[in-house]
């Protein structure tokens, strides 16, 4: 047996990929599930489709791959989303609460008016947004009839994605989640490796709801027989923006990744110190193995690959992702339209919930190309100012390499915009799975299967380089008008 499952559950959709002894691709699978707006701001999944498509994607890409015998599986998912489930029948009390939504926006001013958020930064590295599943899984608690009582009763469990998961495939067997995905939960202390009793007592979260923490690398049970033929072990857990960082292999302290998905990610190795940032960046776990602790420093992005999605569903000026690349490229180039696409408020460093998208520079002119050219350049805009803010932290000029992923990675402009208005060097790899990468990276050295770290990062290729080609005089006054564009959205 020498194969690994990936299980890559996303914002939008699942996939699950086999990789071979030599990390390569042998099969995978696919699947799109629903997403729900209930409300203004509100974002949620089912969480039976959420374990559907697990399922169903799994057992389409061990049947391409020939029905080979699986060794190990591991999981990789989109953090912060929240779900409750009853802990006998596994039946979840209420739609998932996806990291997107803004309904607790309220709460979180509240904690911060009364000032909370200094606890909070100082024990979780995170700031006070509705972002992160702790304010979540109050409001689950608050107004889900019964729920809190349930809970009190020790009759209710709380999980991210990665437990729903592993909950399911082990039949309920085992309630467990890993360091990174507990540290984006607002309710674990990322120095002491425990979860917050001050935080949970605040939030009024009774802690025999959570899940037992473990490694990125670590026995999580074993998928239950019925599923695949036999059973399975569940041997790596990461969230998906640290397992992709693990899959650019960014092992060492001043490493840089962007992962462009739905939203878009950016992490910096900071090694075993967690540095506090002074700039609204978040600090993180990157990984934990063999009980060591690495941190990073994280900006994120809400929207990325999903202003594509905009342009597809809301505007419908393209019918598929990759039509939005041309359009951008016959754009006219005297005009300079400018996109905020703030659909669910600012993430970092501006941590605004309550602004929404705008566009500016319109003029009779401005048609499909326009709108999708401002649209991919938003990504690389919105990738400055993080990277801005990361420089400011670690004190130092920003003349490090950044190493991209993603779906979006693979469009050329955007890529080349992205380089262009950084002013530094992108590099793009061979693998672009670099999420799925990471999860079966963890499972299978976990097996004994693939090679550790430093083996591991000698075996990173490069795609493709993309270097700057804008003057710095255009590149500033690019960057100016979207700092005016950002500025105004936010006061409207």
């Amino acid at each position: 047996m020498t194969h690994i499952l990936a299980i890559d559950q996303g914002t939008t959709s699942t996939r699950a990929i086999v990789f071979d002894e030599a990390m390569s691709i042998v099969a995978s699978a696919q699947e799109e599930f629903g997403q729900h707006f209930p409300h203004s701001g509100w974002v949620e999944h089912d969480p039976a489709d959420l374990w559907a498509t697990t399922a169903a994607t799994c057992r389409a890409a061990i049947e391409k791959a020939g029905g080979v015998e699986v060794a190990a599986i591991g999981i990789t998912n989109q953090r912060e989303t929240t779900l409750v489930w009853d802990r006998k029948t596994g039946a979840p009390i209420h739609n998932a609460i996806v990291w997107q939504d803004r309904r607790t926006s309220p709460f979180c001013q509240a904690l911060k008016a009364e000032g909370f958020e200094e606890t909070v930064a100082d024990r979780t590295g995170l700031l006070l947004d509705p972002y992160f599943s702790g304010t979540k899984l109050a409001w689950l608690l608050d107004n889900v009839e019964g729920a809190r009582a349930r809970a009190e009763a020790g009759e209710l469990v709380f999980g991210t994605v990665d437990t729903w998961l592993v909950w399911n495939l082990t039949g309920g067997a085992v309630h467990v989640t890993d360091a990174t995905n507990a540290a984006r939960t607002m309710l674990y202390d990322i120095r002491k490796g425990r979860w917050s009793q001050t935080i949970c007592d605040r939030l009024n979260i009774p802690m025999a709801m959570l899940p037992e923490v473990k490694d990125c690398a670590a026995d999580f049970g074993q998928a239950r027989p019925d599923l695949f033929g036999r059973p399975i072990p569940i041997m790596g857990l990461a969230g998906d923006q640290q397992a992709a960082s693990m899959g650019q292999a960014c092992f060492d302290p001043g490493m840089l990744k962007s992962t462009y998905g739905t939203g878009c990610f950016a992490l910096l190795n900071t090694g075993d110190t967690p540095v506090r940032s002074q700039n609204r960046l978040l600090t993180t776990i990157a990984y934990q193995l063999d009980g060591k602790t690495t941190y990073a420093l994280e900006g994120s992005i809400f929207i990325a690959g999903a202003v594509v999605q905009w342009l597809r569903d809301g505007l419908k000026i393209i019918r598929e992702a990759g039509e939005s690349q041309p359009l951008a490229e016959r754009a006219d180039p005297s005009q300079q339209l400018v996109m905020v696409p703030a659909f669910t408020g600012l993430g970092a460093p501006y941590w605004n919930a309550e602004c929404r998208g705008a566009v500016f520079g319109l003029t009779r002119n401005s048609g499909p190309d326009e709108f999708a050219r401002a649209a991919l350049e938003s990504v690389g805009y919105q990738t400055r100012d993080l990277l801005a803010a990361m420089q400011a932290d670690m004190g130092r000029a920003g003349d490090a390499v950044l190493r991209v992923d993603g779906g979006m990675s693979a469009s050329e402009f955007t890529m080349q915009f992205l380089s262009d208005i950084i002013g530094a060097r992108v590099d793009r790899p061979k693998v672009l799975e670099t999420t799925a990468l990471g999860a079966a990276w963890l499972a299978g050295q976990r097996a004994g299967i693939y090679p550790a770290q430093a083996e591991f990062a000698s075996q990173w290729a490069l795609d493709r380089s993309f270097s700057p080609e804008m003057d710095d005089e255009t590149r500033a006054s690019k960057y100016a008008a979207w700092q005016r564009a950002v500025d105004a959205t936010m006061r409207f």
